[in-house]
């Protein structure tokens, strides 16, 4: 006869539909997340959060009352981590305050679907199962939380930006990114939650003893060098314009802002020099007759490869955001930016109507295609990414999975459209999760900040300060290798992840089993 074993306790339940007060607190929850990236930095405040919000999850009775509280986290989480776009809304396009504000509440509301995704379709699983708690907070709620978060990166041509992961890349858990990338870790800080969610429920050693794991683990594979050094170091100046967004488009300040790069391209030869997105800011049709020319020629006189952000057009029509290089040889290059940002370079269908409503140029480009041939700069081959580009890793290893891998990253962006607001070290923390997970080096080059220099371990080299004229020096070394981040990308995470719901399922049939 089979012995009845004792029942988990388990949270406190609650009624189907959560009550005004729970939706508010778990969106105070979500939004107190923008203090676990920069410029804050309190990443640890972050395994708190997501332990309430796995808590009240596994309170909940019914999947509906799981999927409200899971869309109220997730509203406030990224309404809180993406507040800036009010500013490039409102300020520079030109819509009223109550409309911009508005929006950024309609796409939280948008956004707050992939809470509420990982938190009913956790608690389905946790009923269909029959999971026992253990199995529950440390593997289907973080695996589905990691889960959601990478859908949020590509559904609808995604919006990833403060991705749990991201607030790691300094903490110990940075040292998993070159295994399972920015969504891997998300997983991992799932894990981190559940185990401080078990210390409710009396399993107080195995889940200080599996979060030290998991801790200790991650700061011994920092120490792991993923690639090696290739090639001899190429020297770099960097430079950041600051021009102000309300001028930068506007024909009575042009002639002033091509004086300014070209007299800073200008200044001091080296092996690379880079300008930010859009510094010429107007097709290469449009410039003074021999702009363009004379910078190419100063190049190739001086020996220093050039990357200038301009936008390329075939007509007024059919134009694209673009770099484009000149070799100290005279050899042009050119890369188009292939993952445009949903209203500002692209207008998705049936929005036609909103996109009118804001004064942002050169706002529906041309895509360039998904892998570009690096820029040979020496012995380094240089991969630029524009701006928002930079927070798709996944599409960065796959350029890097070629048969003519890059050596090093180049970022160049203009983040005025933001204002002085956190986008600016939040967008410098992204660029140090890419060469965490990709093992090379990144070269920012802005407008206003953040310029830098990051080296292949995810530290910042060198940097200017934020919203200041100024150029950044420095020699960079190029690196080589495939992680295993760059060889599987995301499917390696998925499959980690899939092999441990299969690891939950089995636990479930063996705990209802036990219970009979």
């Amino acid at each position: 006869m089979l012995r009845r074993a004792p029942r988990e306790s388990t949270p406190a339940v609650l009624s189907a539909r959560p009550r005004a007060a729970s939706l508010l607190l778990a969106a105070l929850a979500g939004g107190a997340s923008l203090f676990t990236f920069e410029p804050f930095g309190w990443w640890p405040l972050q395994f708190l959060l997501l332990a309430y919000f796995f808590y009240q999850v596994g309170r909940s009775t019914s999947v509906q009352r799981a999927a409200w509280i899971g869309w109220a986290f997730g509203f406030g989480w990224c309404v809180a981590g993406m507040h800036w776009l009010y500013i490039s809304i409102h300020r520079f396009g030109g819509v009223s305050a109550p409309l911009a504000a508005l929006a950024i509440c309609l796409l939280g509301l948008y956004m707050g679907l992939f809470g509420a995704f990982a938190a009913s379709v956790s608690a389905w699983l946790r009923k269909r199962w029959s999971l026992p708690l253990p199995a529950f907070f440390l593997i289907v709620l973080p695996v589905l939380w990691g889960v959601s978060e990478w859908m949020r990166g590509w559904v609808f041509t995604g919006f990833p930006w403060a991705s749990s992961g991201y607030a790691h890349n300094a903490a110990p858990l940075g040292g998993y990114a070159a295994l399972v990338g920015v969504y891997g870790i998300g997983i991992l800080v799932g894990v981190c939650a559940g185990c401080l969610t078990l210390l409710t429920q009396r399993r107080r050693l195995p889940a200080i003893g599996l979060l030290a794991v998991v801790l200790v683990a991650g700061w011994g594979l920092r120490a792991i060098d993923w690639t090696v050094p290739s090639g001899a170091p190429i020297s770099v100046r960097l430079l950041q314009g600051d021009v102000r967004q309300d001028e930068k488009f506007d024909t009575e300040h042009l002639l002033r802002i091509l004086a300014r790069y070209q007299t800073m391209i200008t200044a001091a030869p080296a092996d690379l020099i880079a300008t930010p997105e859009t510094a010429i800011p107007i097709w290469e049709q449009s410039l003074p007759p021999g702009y363009v020319g004379g910078l190419r020629d100063w190049s190739v006189k001086s020996g220093s490869a050039l990357m200038l952000g301009i936008p390329l057009a075939n007509s007024e029509t059919d134009y694209a955001n673009s770099v484009v290089g000149f070799s100290g040889a005279g050899q042009p290059y050119s890369y188009d930016k292939h993952h445009l940002v949903p209203f500002g370079e692209f207008v998705p269908y049936g929005f036609k109507w909103f996109t009118n409503l804001m004064q942002i140029p050169l706002g529906d480009n041309r895509r360039g295609a998904a892998l570009q041939a690096p820029f040979a700069v020496k012995d380094q081959l240089i991969l630029p990414n524009i701006c928002y580009e930079d927070v798709f890793g996944e599409e960065i290893a796959a350029q890097l999975r070629t048969n003519r891998p890059a050596t090093m990253l180049l970022n160049v962006s203009n983040l005025a459209w933001f204002g002085e607001s956190v986008a600016v070290p939040q967008h410098l923390q992204i660029s140090q999760m890419r060469s965490l997970e990709t093992g090379r080096p990144m070269l920012r080059s802005t407008n206003s900040g953040a310029t830098a220099v990051i080296d292949a371990k995810g530290r910042i080299a060198a940097q200017l300060p934020f919203y200041g004229q100024g150029v950044l020096s420095a020699r960079v070394q190029g690196m080589a290798g495939m992680t295993p981040f760059i060889r599987f990308g995301s499917f390696g995470f998925l499959i980690l992840g899939a092999l441990a719901l299969v690891g939950a399922w089995f636990s479930g049939r063996r705990y209802a089993k036990s219970s009979i």
